[in-house]
């Protein structure tokens, strides 16, 4: 399989994690949407990131569907999202949260990034949702990881709140603080890493 994305993308860093922690051989290929457009598009048309391409060539796309993908073909004692209900759709919330705030985080960016005049309106609307989600998850978690065991829930929210903070230097609130610096304090979270890199 191949990867393609870079890793300070919280989209590319979390399938990046959850293969190596599935024991899955893939090769990395960091490719950014800015600099590898034409090369990117012409394996995935919405020349988005991040983009897998299995071993038979066919290609993926969106890291949640990437994720469901690798569950199936993994021993189901191993997968990192429930199967079951109420389990499911409580680990997919969080999930959904985590992913949400790396979208509006990566949303505001480029606001900010792209247009020589910002709509303060738009800039609002995101840094509320960043906000209110912030606030969410600092009131919902946990003293180690969310259900348990380290799951995709907790990885998409680890992945995002390190974004949140390098794109924008936001200081998260204690509870999430130590959360953040608990996860990327794992030797996969310290080997599937990169330092944020602006586009040029």
């Amino acid at each position: 399989m191949i990867l393609i994305g870079q890793y300070d993308s919280p989209f590319v860093r979390r399938v990046g994690i959850a293969l190596k922690l599935y024991g899955m051989a893939f090769e990395h290929r960091p490719l950014s949407v800015f600099g590898d457009g034409p090369e990117i598009a012409r394996l995935n048309p919405l020349m988005r990131v991040p983009t897998l391409v299995l071993e038979d060539g066919f290609v993926l796309t969106d890291s949640h569907m990437i994720l469901d993908y690798l569950d199936h073909r993994v021993n189901k004692r191993l997968v990192m999202f429930p199967r079951h209900e109420p389990a499911r759709h409580r680990a997919l919330k969080v999930a959904t949260l985590g992913t949400g705030l790396a979208e509006k985080a990566v949303s505001l960016f480029y606001e900010r990034r792209l247009h020589e005049v910002t709509s303060p309106v738009w800039e609002a609307r995101c840094a509320a949702q960043l906000g209110q989600v912030l606030a969410a998850l600092e009131e919902d978690c946990p003293e180690e990881w969310w259900f348990g065991a380290l799951g995709h829930a907790d990885i998409a929210v680890a992945c995002a709140l390190r974004f949140v903070t390098e794109a924008h230097g936001l200081s998260l609130p204690p509870r999430l603080a130590a959360f953040s610096a608990r996860a990327e304090a794992l030797p996969v979270f310290a080997e599937i890493s990169q330092p944020f890199l602006p586009p040029s």
